[in-house]
């Protein structure tokens, strides 16, 4: 898409200069707007034609039978997915009796553009109907982080020319059709009409429908109040029914006499409120909103997001369409999860239903990382939630024979919905995923009340179950069998080194933090000999290592697997798991996405620098990359161990993963992961930072494109700031106590009084390793 020449390069904004109705999909997905609590796909304002209508609340599903040819023993017998609940957007024009519709008529002018900045969706039509009538149509819309279940729209009629009547239909819609469900196994689920009528209701400029989902039994409610301008004689009416809400607004309007109207939306949900209480709750929210008006709420927005970019900001010089993607990504992070508050932020965060609007590992092993560093707020709230979720998880871990807890694969409310067992509940590193985050967190934020209260528990329970999964073997060793890594394509394997490092990771810090809370550790039934068993596991941890090729292997006998025939598979037979029985990807050497080279990035304080530099080159030629959460993590490894090059070249491949539509399913919504994997391969790869043992390091060296990088952290109260050329890193304290941290290798003392300017030693070159066939990624050339 974004290559398209009617979307053209801007540091602040994603614009579109004319209406392609054959990417709607992709570009709803692109111009979606959230705040971690509602999601609006960009959706056209008068609701067709569309590619994929969506407007989503965090936490909101609904249950489905998960079917199974032959079910077994701790089988997750219901489905989740998230429900296109009631559609505020929508705004329909009649031009005299002629329904404004960009498929009829003339459309002389249509721009739409995501303002970054402001955080809006702006557009502007000028159309032509089929009667000739010639009008403008401008409308902003928003959803609010300040006020969080609001969203709101500004919608301006004006003639070009000649007077003419007006209607328009402002609309509530719930249970709207779409398209029929998809067989791609990363799309949802078909959901027909979810939502069933409890409330009903209209007076005057307002409108209220509260509705429930039908198996979940999920209350939701949702209200629209309106702000009107018009000429003389203009006439307002409304109506409800069960599916429908409306207000109608008719005017007879002429050239410089238009009618505005903002349109507020407000919406809420519970598993407990009752539907009057649902009711008054979202009419006071949009009562509320009308009182702040339009000017006020856009304000807001903008204060909040002023404040967001002065902190977290990263700044390009050398590729404008890569600093265009970087600012589109942090933004698409944000929105993810800025007001979430303990709701799971989802792969596609609320910008589309793919994934049927699961939770996965990368919320906590990509997602989080930014927002520690950028809205740390978020971030603990998000860990809140897998907090809340404790009591399923421990109840799943007795499911499957084990102590302490074991989070869901795929998860919207913490019940697992993964039907797939090899690559679901084998996945036990998600739950070191989540202890890692606590880690990342406590480390960054110094938040005592939250490592007492929330991070404690989630270590503990997590290295509970490392301790009942693995074993001492008879030579002492303790080994994680059985389990499947971050590389889908190798299931149910023996020690797996990124999961065992992981593990390491999580049962030294569960025995660190407990010692440092010892009374709320004795609530939860820790003693000195339980913390001792985890010191020892984690001392004894296998890591798989082949002698003979002199690199470590993903798992034990992985680099004595055959070799995938990467020479007869050809581009159209890619992803792999779409053509090919997982059987046959199991037992080859075929690497889905970064496992091992996860692990390099994650845990690169157990390997030394020759060792990260040779594994990488080994498992590069393996590495298909049918993920979208691979590109950024090679990037960062390949920038860390002398691929400058390369590493650029998964750089743009992270950045542009939705704006370019790579994976060929941008249309069911933002691949959050893979965007916030752009700020990772930015910062960590270029910018070299690593946070191994809670302290920060940087190593940074940019390639030859690019000229200039600067980005922004806050850090355990401080806002710190590296700036980075080819010539020298510099590092200032905007805020805070003077930092130690280490730049490359070496010591350094960071004070607010002046920046630390450092050299950037010299890389030994490397000889560039190869890629499989076919899927080598696109040389970066930057646009001029």
């Amino acid at each position: 898409m974004i290559q398209h020449p009617a979307f053209p390069v801007e540091p602040w904004a994603i614009r579109e200069t004319e209406l392609h109705q054959d990417a709607l999909a992709e570009t709803e997905s692109v111009f979606a707007l959230a705040n971690g609590h509602i999601g609006l796909r960009g959706n056209l304002d008068e609701g067709e034609p569309y590619g994929l209508p969506g407007t989503y609340l965090g936490g909101l599903y609904e249950v489905r039978p998960l079917p199974y040819a032959e079910a077994g023993y701790g089988y997750p017998e219901d489905g989740q997915t998230v429900v296109n609940v009631t559609n505020g957007k929508i705004l329909r024009l009649l031009v005299e009796d002629e329904p404004f519709d960009v498929r009829y008529g003339a459309l002389t002018r249509h721009e739409r553009e995501l303002d970054l900045r402001a955080g809006v969706l702006r557009r502007i039509a000028e159309w032509t109907s089929p009667t000739g009538r010639r009008v403008r149509v401008s409308s902003t819309r928003m959803v609010s982080f300040t006020q969080r279940a609001v969203a709101a729209i500004e919608y301006v009629v004006e003639p070009l020319e000649d007077e003419f009547p007006v209607v328009v239909q402002s609309e509530l819609v719930a249970n709207e059709a779409g398209p029929a469900a998809s067989s791609d196994p990363r799309a949802a689920a078909a959901l027909a009409s979810p939502l069933v009528s409890e409330i009903y209701d209209c007076r005057e400029v307002r409108a209220i429908l509260v509705h429930r989902t039908r198996a979940s039994e999920l209350r939701m409610a949702a209200a629209m109040n309106h702000l009107i301008e018009g000429p003389d004689g203009t006439e307002i009416s409304s109506e409800a029914f069960e599916d429908l809400g409306r207000v109608q607004i008719t005017a007879d309007l002429a050239p410089g006499k238009p009618l505005r109207i903002v349109k507020v939306i407000a919406y809420g949900w519970s598993a407990e409120r009752s539907a009057p209480a649902l009711r008054d709750q979202v009419g006071a929210a949009g009562v509320g909103a009308v009182h702040t008006g339009w000017d006020g709420l856009l304000a807001q927005r903008r204060a909040y997001l002023d404040d967001f970019w002065e902190r977290s900001d990263v700044e390009l010089d050398g590729d404008a369409e890569l600093q265009q993607a970087l600012r589109f990504a942090l933004f698409h992070t944000l929105q993810a999860g800025a007001r979430g508050e303990q709701r799971a932020i989802p792969a596609k965060g609320l910008t589309g239903p793919g994934y049927d609007g699961h939770t996965f590992w990368d919320t906590e092993m990509f997602v989080l990382p930014v927002l520690t560093y950028t809205a740390p707020r978020a971030a603990a709230d998000a860990l809140r939630w897998r907090h809340g979720t404790l009591d399923r998880a421990r109840e799943r871990a007795g499911t499957l024979g084990l102590k302490g807890a074991t989070f869901p694969w795929r998860t919207i409310d913490g019940q697992e919905c993964s039907s797939y067992w090899p690559a679901g509940t084998a996945a036990f590193h998600i739950n070191a995923d989540v202890a890692d985050a606590v880690i990342r967190y406590l480390a960054a934020a110094d938040d005592e009340e939250f490592e007492h209260d929330v991070g404690l528990e989630l270590l503990v329970e997590t290295a509970r179950l490392w301790r009942s999964l693995g074993h001492h073997d008879q030579a002492g060793q303790f080994r994680i069998d059985g389990v499947t890594g971050p590389d889908e394509y190798s299931a149910v394997a023996d020690n797996n080194i990124y999961t065992n490092l992981m593990a390491q990771r999580n049962l030294r810090a569960a025995a660190e933090v407990a010692e440092r809370h010892p009374r709320r550790a004795a609530t939860l039934g820790v003693n000195e000999e339980e913390a001792a068993s985890w010191r020892d596991a984690a001392n004894a941890v296998v890591i798989p290592y082949d002698d003979a090729l002199g690199v470590h292997s993903q798992a034990e006998g992985f680099t004595s697997h055959q070799l995938w025939d990467f020479a007869s598979t050809g581009p159209d037979r890619y992803p792999l798991l779409l053509h090919f029985p997982y059987f046959d990807l199991y037992r080859k050497q075929v690497v889905k996405q970064a496992d091992l080279v996860l692990a390099l990035f994650q845990c690169g304080d157990s390997f030394s620098p020759e060792e990260k530099a040779r594994a990488f080159e080994y498992y590069e030629p393996l590495t298909v990359r049918d993920s979208s959460l691979s590109a950024c993590t090679q990037a960062v490894v390949a920038a860390e161990v002398g691929h400058l090059e390369l590493a650029y070249d998964y750089f743009a491949e992270a950045a542009l993963m939705d704006l370019g539509d790579l994976e060929h399913n941008t249309r069911d919504g933002i691949h959050i992961a893979s965007v916030a994997g752009t700020w990772i391969a930015a910062v960590a790869g270029f910018g070299g930072m690593r946070d191994h043992g809670g302290e920060l390091s940087f190593s940074p060296r940019l390639p030859g494109a690019l000229t200039r990088l600067k980005f922004r952290l806050k850090f355990r109260g401080r806002k710190l700031v590296v700036e980075v050329n080819h010539q020298s890193a510099s590092y200032s304290l905007l805020e805070g106590e003077p930092l130690e941290i280490t730049h490359h290798g070496e010591r350094v003392t960071v004070t607010p009084d002046e920046p630390s300017s450092l050299t950037i030693p010299a890389i030994k070159p490397r000889g560039a390793p190869s890629q499989p066939p076919g899927r080598e990624p696109v040389r970066r050339r930057p646009p001029r």
